[in-house]
Order: C-alpha cells, then structure tokens, then sequence
C-alpha cells in the first residue's frame, strides 16, 4: 500500500512540474511573440522603402503578378527577415531583397519598443 501511496505522490509531482514547465515556456513564448500590423500600419511606419527592381528574366517571359511577403521587424525598426507568402518565385525574389532594405519607425506595445510582423503587397506590371 504504502509504494502506490509514493508512485502517485510522485506522478502527481510530475504532472504539476510538467504544467508549470508548460506555462513558464507558454509565457516566455508569449514576450517573444511579436505584434502583428496591419499592412497599411507597415506602410505609415516604413521610413525608407527600397522598391524591387523587375528581374530581367521575369521581363523576357512577360511575368506580371502580385506578391505578398511576410516582414520581421526588430524592436529598433530595421527588417529581421522577409519570406514571400504568395506569388511568382522569381518576382517574390526580387520582393524579398528589395523588403530586406527597408526601415520602419519602431512598433510600440504598453510603451515599450517591440518586434512586429507585417504583411506587404508588391504588384509587378509591365
């Protein structure tokens, strides 16, 4: 009797240090999240914007289009990373190294300088 007593203390010690392991990352996940804005809010805030030139390739097979790609922004308002989300490879391409350049007013929450993601939209037309 006496060892089920003491496997369920221990199961039940387990299982309180595994929540609280669970809400102390939840939480430190959480202060690392960064603020989503709006595009138009990105747009307000970009300082310097670096427009994307049309790849030579994409003008040789008439590729037109639009892009979307995903901007990081540290706390000081310099661009952390692009990724494209939609669009023609080799125009999203040229969307990303352009965006790389960019520079933002840095994003405020409770007053503090933060990290922010925003989505941007680049339209290629010939």
């Amino acid at each position: 009797m006496e060892i089920n007593t003491m496997t369920n203390t221990i199961k039940g010690r387990i299982v309180v240090f595994s929540l609280l392991m669970a809400a102390a990352s939840g939480y430190a996940l959480a202060q690392d999240a960064a603020l989503k804005v709006s595009s138009s809010e990105a747009m307000k805030a970009a300082t310097s914007k670096v427009q994307p030139e049309y790849p030579s390739i994409a003008k040789q097979w008439h590729l037109e289009g639009a892009v979307e790609v995903e901007v990081h922004i540290s706390e000081e308002g310099s661009v952390e990373s692009v990724k494209p989300v939609t669009g023609n490879a080799v125009l999203a391409n040229a969307a990303v190294s352009a965006t790389k350049h960019w520079k933002f007013t840095p994003f405020t929450a409770n007053g503090k300088a933060v990290k922010a993601t925003a989505d941007l939209s680049f339209n290629f037309k010939m």
